[in-house]
């Protein structure tokens, strides 16, 4: 059985507030900005290159919990270049750290942010991924 991950819910006070950071400061797509049911609005939006979206949510009930904003950490996007990421994220007005270097080695540079609620991520600089896109190393897997 296949299972692939495609969209992470994302605990946010304000929704309109998170979707003009993730949209505006981080350069995410907007996806879909509806209600999806009676009272529930959904805003997704996308990394640019990316498989997997995040999801704000207003009005809908998790059945296994309803996690608060602000408590997500740890969420990581991909970039093949650290310099000119931090260079363009900071020119929209995202207050990021400066790349850190934690080994020579590819994949151990980082930066990080929060958003308006506190969650967390990391930006990992994968040089790597400039001639092999995640896609095509997946797709590359799956015919195997």
């Amino acid at each position: 059985m296949d299972m692939s991950l495609e969209v992470i819910l994302l605990p946010v006070s304000d929704v309109d507030r998170a979707k003009e950071f993730y949209r505006d400061k981080v350069g995410f797509h907007v996806d879909l900005d509806g209600e999806v049911m009676e009272g529930v609005r959904i805003v997704q939006l996308t990394p640019p290159g990316s498989g997997c979206s995040i999801a704000l949510v207003d009005g809908l009930q998790v059945p296994t919990g309803t996690p608060q904003p602000g408590t997500y950490h740890g969420m990581q996007l991909c970039v093949t270049d650290a310099k000119a990421a931090y260079e363009e994220l900071t020119a929209r007005g995202l207050d990021v750290s400066e790349p850190q270097q934690f080994a020579p080695q590819d994949g151990a540079t980082f930066m990080y942010f929060k958003d308006p609620d506190g969650n967390g991520w990391a930006i990992q600089e994968y040089r790597r991924r400039e001639t092999e896109p995640l896609h095509a190393v997946l797709a590359k897997l799956a015919a195997q």
